[in-house]
This record gives C-alpha cells, structure tokens and sequence, in this order.
C-alpha cells in the first residue's frame, strides 16, 4: 500500500511538474501549484484573453479517463458558471485539453475560477473552536450561497469546511458547486465516494443511505459545519466512512454547549433542528436557517426541559426505521472494517438489568392502579395528543396509537415550519370517541409571491407589476446606463439581493428598483484631450459628436479639443460638438 501511495504521489508531482508553464486552451497559462484535493489539483493561472489572474482546476489523471465523468464534470462546471453570488467562487469557464501519453493522448479536463485570496475554512477550524460570533457569520455566509444556489435548483452536496474560503476581508466564498453533484452521479456507495471526497463526517442520513437527495441535504452539512466551529469537531467520528455513515443515521448528537462549555447554548437548538435524521424536520431552506442563526445570536438560551422536548422529537427511538438504516449500511460495504468499540456487558449485568426493570414497572403499575381511579379514561374514550410543532407522519402516528383518523387541513403559517402541525380539531387534551376523525391544520409555511417581470420594464408599469404580485415598492435609486431609456428598470432587489422573474419570495416584501436615469455622464475634455480620444469616448456613451474648426485661434499640432458643447449629465443620445483651432 505504501508503494502504491508513493506511486501516485510521484505521477502527481510529475503530472504538476510538467503542466507547468503549459497554455490551456490556446488561452490559460498554468502557473504554481496552490494545493491538491481528492479529485483534482488546483493552479494559480492566467488568462491571457482577458488578461486577469484566475485559478485553474485539473481533474486527477485516474478520473479524466472516465469519459462520462469528464462529461458530467464539465456540464456541471458550465451550469456553476451562471451563478452570480458575491459568496460563492465563481466559475468563468470549463474545457479539456489534451497531452501526449504513451502511445496516446490523454485528456486534460479543466475548470477555471475566480482566484481568492484567503484561507480555507478547515484551516481556521483547525486551530480550535472559534468564536460564537465568528461562527453564526461563517455560517450566514455558507447559507447566502445556498440560498442563492437552490433559488436557481442546484444542490452542492459537498458543503464541508475544505469547500469554504475566508478572504482577508473576512468574506465567505464557497467553492465546488455542481462539482460534489458529479461525484454522487457516479458513485454508487459511501466507499467509493469517500475515495474521492475523502470524508464522510458531513453527509446527510439520506446520502448515507443512497437515496435521493435534495436542498435540506445542504442544510444538514451546514448544520456540521456550525457544529464543528462551536466545538472544534465534528459531531460523529469513526474508524471508517460506513462507521461515520451508520452514526449520522442511526445516533443523536450531543449538544454543542456539552461538547465545548464556552459555546452559547442558544445555539444548541438550532444546531439538533439542521442535524435532524428526517428531512422534513429540518429547516426547510437556507433562509429559514439564516432566520434562526439571527436569532440565537442574540437569544437567551433554552431550557433543558424544551432541549430534552426537541431532542425527543428530532431523534425519538424508531426500531423499524434504525432497522432498515443497520440493514442499508450493511449493503454499502462488504468488507469487515468496523472494529467493536466496546466489549458488551456481562449476562449477568444484563439478568440484573432485567430483573430490576421489572421490578420498577411492577411498582409503577401498582401506585397507578391504586392512585385517584377517577381519573382514569374509559375504555371507550380517548385523549387527542398533543401534536402541535411535530411533523404530520409523527402526528398520523400518534393519532393512529389513540385509534383516531385522521383529516387534513391546511393553512400558511409564520412561525410554524412548513409540513409540521399547526393544531388540531378536537384540540390536544380533549376527550374522543374511538374512530373520531381528528383535523390535522398542516403549516404551508410563510406566505410567499412570486416576483413578476420587472426588468427591461417601464417604471410605471413595474409599479402596477408589484402591487399586483403584493409585494411593497421600495426605493427608486437612478442610474446612467446609456442604453436605456429613463425610466426603464435595470435590476430589482430585496433586502439587498437581485431577484428575478419567478423567485418566490415572503408576501408583502419590500422591492427596490434600479432605474436608468435617461442620461449619461460626461467630462470637460477642453484643453485636456485630443479630439480623437474625446470623440470615441463619447461614441462610446452612445452619443453623436460633430467636430468643428475654430480659424480665429492657433493650431497647437495634434487637434486638442478647444470648447465642448456640454459637460456632466446629459440625455441618452445627445449630440456634443467639439471644437479644435485650425489659425495660423
């Protein structure tokens, strides 16, 4: 095995020796070496079209000679590249090239990106737990990204502390979007995709498991992440991925404020709701999580009792669930690496055990029995349970254990997550007959409208467009565009962030508008600028320009420009003359 690792680490070495210097493309000059991942190995480069530094991404020599995955991999790198967020690494390009090797040439697949200059997240964590502050501004970063991304249907699937960078301005950029979902296109267990990713500490249950995955898989890695800077580890650790794996489906983490003392537990609630087992009992999106993160920032911390309530509800036993869970990881590994932790108990503990339950059922039953009868319920009447907060199939459960059916109803709710229970008729507590059909308000979550066509619009009919989508108009903020027409809506945004056509977005939300002004701004060129030059700068504000000659001052050699028709802000395709001396 040893042999083996040096082999691949002296072909990678070679590999980054001879790509030095090497052009991409008829374009990217490869420069140093920044650092080496599972997959790929990451340059300093430089495009020579455009003339900007960038980093340059090359799949490792054993996965480019997959041909479907160099496929995949370059779809998904082109679907990143249109995704425009100022904390996520952008994406300028992706292509292949190709070297001679052996009797053949082997494919270069490339991808290039924004160059950042900073530290990798995994580096910061790696010096200890950090600040709660620092912390919940990390994490708001990671999920400005997500929110981003999934408004626009794409799943990282790989968020993890090695995804993420801190610029030196302390801004978060997270990288590799579309790249993970190439990974888990063509690996089909936890093994084989550890080989590439390299760990398996930040999967959510259901990619442990190989189903289906989608956005709420991003808020679970989020939620390991915020865990892992409150404590300075992950929260479940193993020998092995599948050790790892069986643990993210099958056991409940111990709070953050347990692991780390100095870590607020105002945190430790939002912490248990991203890492919960169900996807539905999860944070239903990124901004949901944002929501939460604002608040435990300056919230008070919960009390054990509402901790052991959601601890309960989140990660309650379920035999035949953790049954189904042991039996999918078995699948995914065939091999015995798992070693046992912990001897198991002695059978004589285990009769004691036993024995003493036994006793203390007995004891309990029997102070029951004997205790005010008159409050026991009939034998045919039951008690709706309380199932407010819960997730509707938990709720059909419980309603089901009471002999109860079940009729659903539904309706939008602020501070209900969407999916949970919202309340019940009969209310909780009341006394039923068996077989009562028991109304289940199910939350729609918040109100949402949908944002309609807004740019390239007038800003009159932009106005009706928004009231009628119920949203609220905002700020109305000019700009000179010398395209456009005053008047005409350039970009819209809420709370800061553009939004387009379609984006669902909370009712009643405030829209500002980006308007061209109808004008263009231009300098004084009198005695300052050629001719030349100040005519293809005003041609290229889109504005006519007539040139004339003045005989009653003296030429100067090259045409300098002696008067200006006007300076500063002018109308969209206004004509500017210019004057130079032609005198003796």
């Amino acid at each position: 095995m040893t042999d083996q690792k040096q082999i691949v680490e002296d072909r990678t070495a070679e590999d980054s020796h001879a790509l030095d210097g090497r052009v991409l493309a008829a374009r990217y000059r490869i420069g140093s070496l920044i650092g080496r991942g599972g997959m790929a190995t990451v340059y300093r480069g430089y495009d020579e079209t455009l003339g900007r530094h960038v980093a340059i991404k090359i799949l490792k020599r054993d996965l480019a000679s997959d041909s479907a995955f160099r496929t995949r991999f370059r779809l998904e790198a082109q679907a990143a590249s249109r995704m425009a967020n100022q904390a996520i690494v952008r994406v300028y390009d992706a292509g292949e090239d190709v070297t001679a090797d052996v009797n053949q040439d082997r494919p270069i697949p490339f991808i290039v990106m924004e160059l950042v200059q900073g530290v990798l997240l995994k580096d910061v964590i790696a010096r200890g737990p950090v600040p709660a502050a620092d912390a919940a501004r990390y994490v708001d970063g990671i999920l400005e990204a997500l929110e981003y991304s999934h408004r626009a249907a794409v799943v990282h699937r790989d968020i993890k502390p090695g995804n993420v960078m801190i610029t030196s301005a302390g801004q978060v950029k997270v990288m590799d979007f579309g790249i993970a979902r190439a990974v888990s296109d063509t690996s089909s267990t936890v093994a084989e995709t550890t080989s590439i990713l390299g760990t398996a500490a930040y999967f959510a249950p259901e990619q442990a498991k190989g189903e289906v995955v989608d956005h709420r898989a991003d808020v679970y890695s989020t939620g390991i992440v915020l865990y892992e800077l409150l404590t300075g580890r992950p929260p479940f650790r193993g020998d092995s991925p599948v050790a790892v794996a069986y643990q993210h489906v099958s056991e409940t983490p111990a709070t953050p404020s347990h692991v780390n003392e100095t870590a607020p537990a105002a945190f430790d609630p939002v912490v248990l709701r991203a890492l919960a087992k169900e996807p539905s009992q999860r944070f239903p999106d990124a901004a949901a999580f944002r929501e939460a993160l604002d608040a435990a920032s300056d919230g008070k911390a919960p009390s054990k009792r509402a901790l052991g309530a959601l601890t309960t509800e989140l990660y309650g036993p379920d035999p035949r669930r953790a049954a189904e869970t042991a039996r999918s990881l078995r699948q995914l590994s065939t091999d015995n690496t798992m070693t046992r932790t912990q001897s198991g108990p002695p059978v004589a503990w285990i009769w004691a055990g036993v024995a003493l339950i036994t006793v203390l059922v007995a004891s309990v039953l029997f102070w029951v029995i004997r205790t005010d009868p008159l409050n026991e319920v009939p034998a045919n009447s039951r008690i709706v349970p309380d199932v407010a907060g819960v997730s509707l199939e938990r709720a059909t459960a419980d309603l089901a254990d009471e002999d109860l059916g079940v009729t659903l109803d539904s309706e939008a709710s602020e501070t209900v997550t969407e999916g949970n229970v919202i309340r019940t008729d009969p209310a909780a507590g009341e006394t039923v007959a068996p077989d009562t059909e028991v109304t289940v308000v199910v939350s729609e979550g918040p109100k949402v409208s949908v944002v309609p066509a807004l740019v390239s619009t007038d800003e009159a009919a932009a106005r009706t467009a928004i009231e009628g989508a119920g949203l609220v108009i905002g700020k109305i903020t000019p700009m000179n565009d010398p395209e456009l027409a005053a008047g005409s809506v350039i970009s819209a945004q809420i709370d800061g962030r553009d939004v387009a056509e379609g984006d669902e977005v909370p009712q009643g939300a405030t829209v500002d508008l980006v308007v061209a002004s109808g004008r263009v701004t231009i300098v004084d060129y009198t005695d300052r600028a050629t001719v030349d030059l100040a005519e293809s700068e005003l041609v290229a504000l889109k504005l006519t320009v007539t040139i004339t000659e003045d005989a009653t001052c003296p030429s100067v050699g090259s045409p300098i420009v002696h008067s200006q028709s006007a300076v500063g802000d002018v109308p969209v395709h206004s004509t500017i003359t210019l004057t130079h001396c032609t005198g003796e």
